[in-house]
């Protein structure tokens, strides 16, 4: 069983690569995200799962950036309901926007913000969290940082700020300028309510 690769990129697919390692070119699907971040003609270093096909066939390799990575697919594609190595990849794909905030939504049952932040349906999002609740254990190596907590002005609560702040870094956007838009969002909200969604489209524009 092939673990893990390193060697160079020689060409890309539209959702593989070919890496060639000891003379031996190998095809391994990858998710977008790894793949915009491994470019042509450089060194690469994957940790591979195998998937064969049902009644014999051909074996197909994943690859992964990280051992996180790895374990994630494999818990989507052993636990989660109908979902097979091709939709498990997908999957990933949308969670490595931030690997620690999937986590940690998993664990809380937090449906919300993995349709908000991940871009998952409520009915994934609540598949995904039947499936994975009690498989997902904390992260490997030192814990994510948990982002600092905005004051709150009225009836607007300090989680919802929290999981529209999370939303935004998992997006790109720098925490310092975020922080700061959300603040300000704050007292405009003094005495009313607002969803995450609404609170993240108000930011949004004025990043």
């Amino acid at each position: 069983m092939i673990a893990y690769l390193k060697g160079t990129v020689v060409s890309k697919e539209e959702e593989s690569l070919i890496l060639e390692t000891g003379g031996v070119g190998y095809e391994v699907f990858v998710t977008p995200h790894a793949l915009h971040r491994l470019p042509d003609g450089q060194p690469a270093e994957l940790f591979v799962a195998e998937s064969s096909a049902l009644y014999g066939g051909t074996t197909t390799l994943y690859g992964f950036v990280s051992r996180e990575e790895k374990e994630i697919f494999l818990s989507l594609k052993e636990h989660v309901p109908s979902t097979g190595a091709k939709k498990a990849l997908e999957y990933l794909d949308k969670a490595s926007r931030s690997l620690p905030d999937f986590r940690r939504a998993i664990l809380d049952s937090d449906a919300r913000m993995l349709c908000d932040v991940f871009g998952f349906t409520k009915k994934t999002a609540e598949k995904l969290i039947a499936g994975l609740k009690d498989k997902l254990g904390k992260a490997h190596g030192a814990p994510a940082a948990h982002h600092e907590a905005l004051p709150i002005a009225g009836s607007t609560g300090s989680k919802t700020l929290q999981q529209a702040l999370n939303a935004l870094l998992a997006l790109g956007y720098k925490p310092t300028e975020s922080r700061q838009v959300l603040q300000a969002l704050s007292q405009e909200l003094q005495g009313k309510e607002a969803s995450v969604e609404e609170i993240i489209r108000m930011a949004l524009k004025q990043l």
